[in-house]
């Protein structure tokens, strides 16, 4: 027969993520350091990029003995300073607090409020910001606080000054451009680096302006695909998180195009949130790299 090892957890699953030049020891450093206060890893993903020589890693955890997460990340700073790590300690129960921000296209909007309502998206909303009040009504009734800001190119640095006082009031962590169709500037795009994603479909740089997906029937584009990213001062480049597509054939409209665009587009920016709220997710120079969800969880759905 064999024993079965029982425990009781007396802290929440904590989360670390690690990056840092690679060398060897890494790993044995940070899984000896966390055995030796009694914690047991519950998931571990790392990379290694031999191109940049940066190693990443994430590591979920619990504390069988009932240290505090204070003193376990507190006592973690020597580890730290010997593999000149940048790192961070994340408890899994605090809901990231996210700011959403719209214009007139709503599917990506109408799906966060939909998988936020129902769990499938553990964050906390704190306010929904938008250049139009097409969505006032919808946000309000969600009880979320809604934030018109009128956006005029003689205005725009106010406009934008306004947009981070509700960052700085609300404690947002993440800001969402849920189809915010504003070109956010240079200065705002370091300010916040890593903290803003855009979703936009992928049909760029081939077909830009208001009605890409009209161009795209009109030139017989067989994939339709929409791309989740990281905002930055080149717009619509910076580090990709998640992409995705789906096919069509000649006998579909462009109004199929369009529903089938938002669709993809609406999943996409789903997945991209869940992987940054859970701290899958690493900026590597122009790229991502972002770790695979345990089995079970958002990640290995197929939503619909």
């Amino acid at each position: 027969m064999f024993a079965v090892r029982s425990y009781h957890v007396t802290t929440p699953n904590l989360v670390l993520t690690v990056s840092c030049p690679s060398t060897r020891g890494i790993v044995a450093a940070i899984s000896g350091y966390l055995a030796d206060r009694g914690c047991n890893i519950v998931d571990s993903s790392q990379f290694d990029d031999t191109e940049t020589g940066k190693f990443f890693m994430r590591i979920s955890f619990v504390s069988e003995a009932g240290v505090p997460a204070s003193e376990i990340s507190a006592r973690f700073a020597d580890v730290a300073s010997e593999y000149s790590m940048e790192y961070a300690f994340h408890n899994s129960e605090n809901r990231m607090k996210v700011l959403l921000m719209v214009s007139r296209f709503g599917h990506c909007l109408n799906d966060l409020l939909y998988r936020w309502r129902i769990g499938a998206l553990p964050i906390d909303i704190v306010g929904v910001v938008s250049n139009h009040l097409d969505y006032q009504r919808v946000v309000v009734n969600h009880d979320i606080p809604f934030h018109h800001i009128k956006v005029t190119k003689e205005n725009k640095a106010d406009a934008e000054a306004k947009m981070l006082e509700i960052v700085e009031q609300t404690g947002a962590e993440l800001v969402v451009l849920a189809r915010y169709m504003q070109v956010l500037s240079d200065q705002l795009c370091v300010k916040m680096s890593g903290r803003i994603i855009n979703i936009h479909h992928s049909f760029l740089p081939s077909f830009k302006g208001a009605n890409p997906y009209k161009q795209a029937y009109e030139r017989g584009v067989k994939l339709i695909g929409a791309t989740a990213h990281y905002v930055t001062a080149d717009l619509d480049e910076g580090p990709i998180i998640e992409q995705d597509t789906v096919r069509i054939t000649h006998a579909q409209s462009p109004e199929d195009y369009v529903s089938l665009g938002r669709d993809v587009e609406s999943q996409v920016l789903a997945r991209a949130i869940h992987a940054h709220i859970h701290h899958r997710t690493f900026v590597n120079g122009n790229k991502t790299v972002v770790f695979p969800a345990s089995p079970g969880s958002f990640a290995s759905e197929r939503m619909g």
